[in-house]
């Protein structure tokens, strides 16, 4: 469900906006928040409710893992894309669950007019890590309906 307005989206986001995503900004273009849901000294899954502003999104990104591992979003308020290098980009809405694959390159983040909000899932493996790509292109986002 598209929203612009920022007091309409926070009733919509019931896992709370967060924190200034700073430790991560320089993978991300615009503004996003971070509200961790576990505690990794806790639990071996970590969630945490990853907020964005509209029109902003994340970086391609690679999660690798010698086995296991891999990413889930769930959508949980307002609108975003998801997009796996060399596939058509995919509208996220409330309710759907995007399952990404270890060593799949993609990309996720608010539509340009709406605020946007998915519980990040980094799914338990072993050798874990995350690499960080170039943005997605502007050009290609602004094409984006």
């Amino acid at each position: 469900m598209k929203t612009m307005n920022k007091e309409e989206f926070a009733k919509q986001n019931v896992f709370g906006l967060g924190v200034e995503n700073s430790a991560f900004a320089q993978y991300f273009t615009g503004g996003s928040y971070l509200n961790p849901l576990t505690d990794v000294k806790e639990t071996a899954v970590f969630l945490a409710n990853v907020t964005f502003e509209p029109g902003y999104r994340n970086n391609w990104h690679i999660h690798h893992a010698r086995s296991g591992g891999g990413q889930l979003l769930i959508c949980t308020a307002g609108s975003g894309w998801y997009q796996e290098e060399g596939a058509e980009a995919v509208s996220i809405e409330p309710g759907m669950v995007i399952t990404i694959p270890a060593g799949v390159k993609h990309w996720h983040g608010a539509k340009r007019d709406s605020w946007f909000a998915h519980i990040a899932v980094e799914v338990p493996g072993e050798e874990t890590k995350n690499e960080w790509c170039e943005p997605v292109d502007d050009e290609i986002y602004a094409k984006l309906g």
